[in-house]
């Protein structure tokens, strides 16, 4: 019998079999959906989910939804981090504990949009992976890693989702109240630090770059960055080994 997941009153649960894919099945269905629709896939090696969003604002602003969603998902897999475990996140997209790559984050929205317009949708999905399996050696693959590996215990795929809405319901309600910065704050700690840098993340969410003794200031284009998530093996349906 499947486990249950239990989620907060604004999320509405789509679960489905093993084969699906919950981005995919997201996007599908988002603009009859509605906003809190949480597409859960039941699997063994990964965290695998997608929620559709409702953004009021035009797309070319809304897109900093998705640092929303990593903001969530890191603070999901903090909650049942081991104390000596260092969550971060690789820009834009990609999650590493101890820096090894577990999974990451990817933001859909319609085709052939209006950038100065509300979407009709957003989608977050994710991918944690759990366990690797068929793989005896770790030391074929050292910039990979799972949960299991890095002491996570009994914390799964319902756990992580679960712990995820309720993050997600935070770091939204966060936005509401002290606007986008206090986001953009929380996301930008997730970096590595890099010295006599000063980073930024602008209207659009492009991330902006100024080092100590430069007058240039540099662009990391979000939209580019969305188009193929650096994290995601497209063979292997899952993160990258």
């Amino acid at each position: 019998m499947a486990e249950q997941i239990q989620l907060p009153p604004p999320f509405t649960l789509v679960r489905l079999r093993e084969s699906g894919d919950a981005f995919a099945h997201a996007c599908r269905i988002a603009p009859e959906s509605g906003a809190g629709t949480l597409v859960y896939v039941g699997r063994f090696d990964l965290v695998e989910f997608a929620v559709v969003l409702e953004p009021t604002e035009p797309l070319t602003t809304a897109r900093r939804a998705f640092y929303a969603g990593m903001v969530a998902l890191t603070d999901a897999l903090r909650a049942y981090a081991p104390p000596v475990k260092e969550v971060a996140v690789g820009w834009p997209d990609a999650v590493r504990v101890d820096g090894g790559l577990v999974g990451g984050g990817r933001l859909g929205w319609p085709a052939s949009p209006d950038e100065d317009e509300p979407p009709g949708w957003l989608v977050f999905g994710a991918m944690i992976r759990t366990v690797i399996l068929n793989d005896c050696d770790p030391g074929v693959r050292p910039h990979a890693s799972a949960l299991d590996e890095e002491g996570f215990g009994e914390a799964g795929a319902v756990q992580m989702t679960e712990s995820f809405a309720r993050h997600l319901m935070r770091a939204i309600d966060s936005w509401q109240i002290d606007g986008f910065d206090s986001v953009a704050r929380e996301y930008l700690s997730r970096i590595p630090r890099e010295r006599q840098a000063v980073r930024r993340i602008d209207d659009c969410g492009d991330l902006l770059t100024l080092r100590t003794g430069s007058d240039t200031t540099e662009r990391a284009d979000l939209v580019n960055a969305l188009a193929s998530p650096s994290w995601l093996d497209p063979t292997l349906g899952g993160p990258k080994r």
